[in-house]
């Protein structure tokens, strides 16, 4: 029998200033904490997912001059896309353009923690 892999288990964002990172997630996204982190980490309770904000593993060279993620796609998932979106321009936060229909459901993308672009998607409405 072939071994194969499910899906994805755990994700994590490397960055430079983890206690940032981790309250902006908490106070522009409304996650909140883990009971448990290990150490250079906070986990969040998401489901069915966990997601972490964690310092750089070792060899991650996070100042070069680029967008950091290039390339991959982290999508997070919202009961209310267009009122999400309202919330974090009147915060402040740099949202790249309006709520857009996609095959997903309404979604926006905006910059968060040490520039990491994040697409937030809400229910399609059928």
């Amino acid at each position: 029998m072939t071994a194969t892999v499910e899906g994805p288990d755990f994700i994590a964002l490397q960055v430079t200033d983890v206690p940032a990172a981790a309250a902006f997630f908490e106070r522009h996204l409304g996650l909140r904490r883990a009971p448990v982190s290990p150490p250079g980490a906070v986990v969040f309770a998401t489901a069915p997912i966990p997601f972490a904000v964690r310092e750089p593993l070792a060899g991650t060279d996070l100042s070069a001059d680029s967008v950091p993620g290039l390339g991959v796609a982290l999508w997070l998932r919202t009961d209310d896309a267009h009122r999400l979106h309202a919330q974090l321009v009147d915060a402040g936060v740099e949202v790249a353009g309006p709520v857009r229909d996609t095959p997903f459901g309404p979604a926006f993308t905006l910059t968060g923690p040490e520039g990491y672009r994040l697409t937030v998607h809400g229910a399609r409405r059928d």
